[in-house]
Formats: structure tokens, C-alpha cells, sequence
């Protein structure tokens, strides 16, 4: 096993404890006031609580475990679509595999941006294969952290639009469990038990979450087109007696996932989605994405003072997939694309009507690709940190270093189909390793130096990152399916990257002002030669509090010099993940953030009322062709596809001790698939839409309360995307009703 160093990631200073975390207090008197006073520090968070949002100096969003149990989503997209700064291309409608963008970064796959579960890069090969087709199940997360803009040195290795930390279940400080429990449209079920406790030198929790669903899709001929996944999680804690001189804390995480889901890459023409949008084509029967995802983790933390501390993590994350889906259709010797087919359906008449069920077709006419590929990614990090005070003043060193290696492992096949009376057959089985058999590795060496300097009402963090990174190809090709190296080619590119930041934030009393800059990196791939993406990037925001109301105001500033494109299948290209260069690309934006307390005088009513708004201009600045017409034809001044322009959320609730109300709209504005400017063509368009849900509580007493959530409560039908081929529908109107035991 190969195996590295690192960094961790808080967002000030750690601390550890034998509960959830300890608290630095400096005066603390009131957690609203914007005024820096109190910092709590956690061990595996970036931010650890909404007060350090407040007071980061880059902008940042916290969303606590109250506030993701407003609607029990199993689906991050609905999680996220409330954070200012965020765009999401759905897929599925379930959530299984989001497609986040944060400040205009292509949202592909959720590829240009750091995730992380717990601390640990998450997605399934972080450096040399980033596509999140593993993403971890947000309800079984107690809060979900969103970082953006500058002082992002801490974390990457993409630094451009931000990182997003997912924070699993925690021990609980004494015995705790619960279960949730739901049944509701479309035969979909969730199932969610954890138990856990602590005592004085051992604590330990586990977790099982079950979420499935018979699909909103409708088959031709019949069946299913939905999901089951499974999700186990177990904690262990053994720690020093707290009032050991040195304290010592050893955690361990297991986890452990599998998903079966009836998911295609297949959507509609224009005209099938107008008529009938949750329309499955005969020609996906056998479409199918099967995987398993496993974690192992241990943390070692050394307390030597309240002023000083060492963190070490080693983990290790195995994914494997096997997404086995319509790829291509061959009539009389000429193969066509099902991107294609769908895009052109009147040219490519004949092949449509096979894909549709409409016209029988012999022996091998239907290829499916099994894209059957395995994940490794480990490594070990590590972060120390100390801190101390002056005459007004408090200061923060954090150093953190990490080495890690991850790989993708790609040994892929396609197997022929025949189709009669809208019923595939298999006609030839293929051979594993015939379409894709290669190797894709990284070995990666990351260190990081971040100083907080706070002076009265003045906080200031400049730090600098180090990347150092070797990626790597060994391609055995399609007749060597054995790995002889008979006909091996290998490929290596390797980046040595300094990533500098600053931050800075002042408080006037309940205002507060940051900015700050830092540089945007992402990695290249194995391909020699080939530069990193790159850019600066700027910020200037304010948050404040006046009275009833609070919010945040920021405006940024992305400027890149190289951005990178990906041929990904699941943006319509070949899924070689060949990156192209895009060249010099602008993207400004404004994020308004605003919550107001109708209720703020009442003794049990409280109506607060959340509003978000997000204005994206992302342009390129330079010509170029795109390959595989991923983009298209690119055109100085055109803009980036997959960016609205304007998102709106609003979120309303009535909480009350015994009962809540929640009701959240969404407007999602009109974006283009394929570069351009002036009027979207109606072939390149997904409209814009507006959904809104609902959800109610009613608590009986202190252990058992009954729920029930609406999922596109006015039944909006609406595309989601034209990728990876053909419109997509957003989830229809959905009701769900659950129970919730807890003690």
C-alpha cells in the first residue's frame, strides 16, 4: 500500500476534546453579534459551527443538522440549492451522482472542486480521475461545510471555486439512538438507525442508512428505474483520561456502501420529452449502474497544551463501479453515438426508431459498454497547530502536510444486442478488457503554512500551499487483456505548484467586511506536457446584523489564464477524460444572502425567512474549437455552457416547540449546453424552472415526532439537462411521510 502525509482542515485553530469539540473563549457574550469573540475547533471540520462561517475570512456556508432535517433529504442537490454560490446540474433526480459547481467552475461530475467526507478527499480518485461517481449520502450527515473564495490554502488539491466537507454522525457524549423511518411515492423508502455512546476512555457509534426507490421514470415494456442503496458506518474512540497532562485520542471509521440503480445515460429527443418527459426508451432495458464504496480511517491526535496540537490521519477509500449502459448503435456497418441520435433524431431517423423500440434490429445493433473500473485512493495527513495571545492580539500557525496516491483502474468491455418487439437480447457477450484497459495512478505530496493574525477587530490569514504531483498512464490496450505488456504505452506528466492566499476581515460591531485573493489551481492529467488550469481570484463581501435581519453580500472575481475542459461521457463527449484547453476565461458574480425573524418577540413562534440569490457571468476570452464538439465552436465573448445566469432560493418555516412548517422555492435560470452569446437556440437550451417543496413536523413528545415532506409540491414538470444524451426531467411531484424515534 502506498501511503502519505497531510493536511487537516479547520478553519482556525484545533482543539480536541472527548465530545464534539472545545471552545477557545475570548470574551464570548453573544453568538450573534458579527464581532469575532469565541472560536470553536473541531478535529475533521473546516468551519465546525455557523459562527465561523460568520467570521471566516473567505466566504462560507454551514449547514447544521437542524437545518438538514427540515426536510430529510436523501438528495444534495436540495441540500445545496439554498447556499449562494453553488450551481448544480441534476441527473438522475435522486441525487446519486450531483454535478456541483461552486463560483462557475464546470460542474461536470463535480470535478473542479475539493471534497471531502470528515476531512478526507472523498471523490473516487482525487488527482488522477476526480469524477465524482461515488458521492457520499448526505442523510447520514450531521452538518455539510462549503468553503469558497479566498484562504483556501488548506485545502485542495482544487482551489479555484472552493471545497465542500460532508461531517458524518459524530459520537454522541452519552447513549443516544434513534430511527427514521419513510414510506411515499413511487414505492420509495428510507430507512435510517444509529446508536452510539460514550464513556470515559472509549465512545463509539453506528450507523445504517437504506434508500431506495421503483423510479419516477417509465419504462417502455415495463420495469423498474430506480435505485437501492445501502450505507453502514461504525466509530470507535479510545482517549486518555481528561485530566492526563498530554492527552491522547485514537478514532476509527468504517464505512461501507453498495448501490444498485436502474440509471442510463439515456434521455429524450425535444419532441418525446414535450410529449412524454418521463419516458424511458426500450433501447436502456438493460441499463444498469452497480458499485460499492468502502472507507477506513484512523485518527491519532496528540493534545500537548491548550495552545498546542497534533492531528494524523491514515485512510483508505476503495470504489468499484460497473455502470453497464446503452452506448452506441450500429446499423449496416456505420456506427453512430446515442448523444448523437438523440441530438439529430430526423437525420439519424432509423437508429432513433431502434433505440425507441420502434424498429427491430439483428445480431450486435445495440452496444453496451460495461464501464467497469475500480478506485484506490489512500494516503496519511497530518496538521499542526498552535496558537497563543498578545495584548490584544491572537495569533494561529498551522502547518499541515499530506502524501497520498490514488488510482483508476479501467477494464471495460461491450457486449451486442439484438432488439425485437422492443425486447434486447444478447447476441455477443464481449470479452472484459477489449474497450478500455488501462491504468491512471497519482502520487501526490501537498504541504500547506496558514497564519492567522488577529489584531482587535482586524483578522488576517495569509498562507501558501505546495502541490507537488506525478500522474501517470499505463494503457495495455485491447488485445493484451492478460496485462503482459505486450503492447504497452505509458505516459507521465508531473506539476510542482506554488498557491498562494490571503484573507482578511474587519468588524464594525454587527458589520463586518472581508475580501481577499488567492490563486486557482487544478490538476492536469497524465498527458505530458499538458499545463494546469490556473487563475486569480478575488473577493469582497460583508456580512452583518441589524435587528431582525442578518445576511451577507459578497461580490468575486475569477480570472483565469488556462482553464481546462474534460471529455467526460457524462457531458456528451467520448469518456476518454482527455482534458482540453479553454484558454483565458472571466467569471464574475454577486452572492446575496439574507434572513430575516418575523417572529423575533414571540415566547414560541419563530417564522424566519431565508432568501439566496446568485448572479454568474462566466465568459470566455478567447477562440477555439472544442473537442468531440463538447462545448462546440468556442467564440471570444460567448459565454460557458451548464451556468445560469440568475438562481433564486427562498425557504420560509413556522417553528413552533411542538410542531414546524418548512416551504422552500427554487428558480433555476435558463442555461446553454454549448457555448455562445445573445439568444439560446432551442436545441441547446434547458429552460429555466421554479420548484418548490414543503415539509411539516409534529413532535409528541420528547422521543417520537411524525414527518412528511412534498417534493415539487406544484407538480412543475422540467428539464434538468441535455447531457450526457437527451433531455433529462427533474424529479415530478413526490409526498413522503415518515416517523422519527429518538432517545
Amino acid at each position: 500500500m502506498k501511503s502519505f502525509l497531510a493536511f487537516l482542515l479547520t478553519g482556525f485553530a484545533l482543539n480536541f476534546s472527548y465530545g464534539q469539540s472545545t471552545r477557545l473563549i475570548t470574551k464570548a457574550q453573544d453568538s450573534n453579534l458579527i464581532k469575532l469573540e469565541e472560536v470553536v475547533l473541531s478535529a475533521n471540520v473546516i468551519l465546525g459551527s455557523k459562527f465561523q462561517a460568520k467570521n471566516r475570512t473567505g466566504s462560507a456556508y454551514y449547514a447544521a443538522q437542524p437545518e438538514l432535517l427540515k426536510y430529510n433529504y436523501t438528495d444534495i442537490n436540495r441540500v445545496l440549492r439554498s447556499v449562494p454560490g453553488v450551481t448544480l446540474v441534476e441527473e438522475d433526480g435522486f441525487g446519486l451522482r450531483p454535478n456541483i459547481s461552486l463560483r462557475g467552475t464546470s460542474p461536470e461530475r463535480s470535478a473542479k472542486i475539493t471534497l471531502m467526507e470528515d476531512g478526507v478527499l472523498i471523490a473516487p480518485a482525487p488527482y488522477s480521475a476526480p469524477a465524482a461517481y461515488y458521492f457520499p449520502s448526505v442523510a447520514r450527515m450531521q452538518a455539510v461545510e462549503i468553503l469558497k473564495g479566498s484562504s483556501q490554502v488548506q485545502y485542495g488539491p482544487f482551489t479555484t471555486g472552493g471545497a465542500i466537507n460532508m461531517i458524518s454522525s459524530t459520537i454522541p457524549n452519552t447513549f443516544q439512538a434513534s430511527l427514521l423511518a419513510s414510506y411515499g411515492s413511487y414505492n420509495s423508502g428510507e430507512l435510517h438507525v444509529k446508536l452510539g455512546d460514550y464513556k470515559k476512555h472509549f465512545g463509539y457509534s453506528i450507523e445504517y442508512l437504506n434508500f431506495n426507490s421503483d423510479g419516477f421514470k417509465d419504462l417502455d415494456n415495463g420495469g423498474n428505474t430506480g435505485f437501492d442503496k445501502n450505507d453502514l458506518v461504525a466509530k470507535f474512540r479510545l482517549n486518555s483520561a481528561p485530566e492526563a497532562n498530554v492527552k491522547h485520542i485514537l478514532d476509527m471509521k468504517f464505512q461501507y456502501s453498495d448501490e444498485e440503480s436502474n440509471e442510463t445515460y439515456i434521455g429524450l429527443t425535444d419532441n418525446d420529452f414535450e410529449n412524454t418527459p418521463f419516458r424511458r426508451y426500450a433501447g436502456s432495458q438493460e441499463d444498469e449502474m452497480v458499485n460499492d464504496h468502502i472507507q477506513v480511517s484512523t485518527t491519532y491526535a496528540l493534545d500537548f497544551s491548550d495552545y498546542f496540537h497534533i492531528t494524523t490521519t491514515a485512510y483508505y477509500n476503495g470504489f468499484s463501479r460497473n455502470w453497464y449502459k446503452l452506448d452506441a448503435v450500429t446499423l449496416n456497418g456505420d456506427r453512430k453515438g446515442i448523444a448523437n441520435i438523440l441530438e439529430n433524431p430526423i437525420t439519424n431517423q432509423e437508429y432513433y426508431n431502434v433505440i425507441s423500440g420502434n424498429q427491430d434490429a439483428g445480431a450486435d445493433a445495440l452496444l453496451v459498454k460495461a464501464n467497469n473500473r475500480k478506485y484506490v485512493s489512500q494516503g496519511i495527513q497530518t496538521k499542526f497547530d498552535y496558537h497563543w495571545s498578545g495584548d490584544n492580539t491572537f495569533h494561529d500557525l498551522e502547518l499541515g502536510a499530506r502524501f497520498h496516491y490514488d488510482q483508476e483502474d479501467r477494464f471495460q468491455w461491450v457486449d451486442g444486442y439484438g432488439i425485437n418487439n422492443g425486447i434486447m437480447n444478447l447476441t455477443t457477450a464481449g470479452t472484459p478488457g477489449t474497450d478500455a484497459n488501462r491504468i491512471s495512478d497519482a502520487n501526490a505530496f501537498s504541504s500547506y503554512l496558514l497564519y492567522k493574525l488577529k489584531y482587535r477587530n482586524l483578522t488576517i490569514t495569509p498562507g501558501l500551499r505546495y502541490e507537488s504531483i506525478s500522474l501517470g498512464r499505463k494503457d495495455y490496450g485491447k488485445n493484451d487483456v492478460s496485462r503482459e505488456g505486450i503492447d504497452l504505452s505509458t505516459r507521465e506528466n508531473q506539476v510542482n505548484v506554488w498557491i498562494p492566499g490571503m484573507g482578511l476581515n474587519y468588524n464594525f460591531n454587527r458589520i463586518s467586511i472581508f475580501g481577499g485573493i488567492h490563486k486557482g489551481f487544478s490538476p492536469p492529467t497524465s498527458k505530458e506536457g499538458e499545463q494546469p488550469e490556473e487563475s486569480v481570484n478575488y473577493e469582497l463581501g460583508s456580512r452583518f446584523t441589524l435587528g431582525n435581519f442578518s445576511g451577507e453580500l459578497v461580490g468575486f472575481f475569477n480570472d483565469y489564464s488556462n482553464l481546462l475542459g474534460s471529455d467526460l461521457a457524462a457531458t456528451g463527449g467520448t469518456g476518454s477524460l482527455e482534458q482540453f484547453n479553454a484558454g483565458e476565461v472571466n467569471v464574475t458574480g454577486l452572492e446575496v444572502l439574507l434572513n430575516y425573524n418575523a417572529l423575533n418577540n414571540h415566547k414560541k413562534l419563530r417564522l424566519p425567512i431565508t432568501v439566496a440569490y446568485t448572479l454568474t457571468n462566466a465568459e470566455f476570452r478567447s477562440s477555439f474549437d472544442s473537442p468531440n464538439d463538447i462545448w462546440g465552436e468556442v467564440t471570444k465573448g460567448d459565454e460557458m455552457p451548464y451556468i445560469p445566469k440568475h438562481q433564486f432560493n427562498v425557504l420560509i418555516s413556522l417553528e413552533h416547540p411542538s410542531y414546524e412548517l418548512n416551504l422552500s422555492g427554487r428558480y433555476n435560470g435558463a442555461f446553454r449546453t454549448k457555448a455562445g452569446s445573445g439568444s439560446i437556440p432551442a436545441n441547446e437550451l434547458v429552460p429555466s424552472s421554479f420548484v418548490v417543496d414543503f415539509s411539516a413536523k409534529y413532535h409528541l413528545n420528547d422521543h417520537f415526532s411524525i414527518n412528511g415532506r412534498i417534493i415539487n409540491l406544484l407538480d412543475e414538470t422540467y428539464a434538468v439537462s441535455r447531457v450526457p444524451a437527451g433531455l433529462r426531467p427533474g424529479h415530478p411531484f413526490g409526498a413522503f411521510i415518515g416517523i422519527f424515534l429518538r432517545y
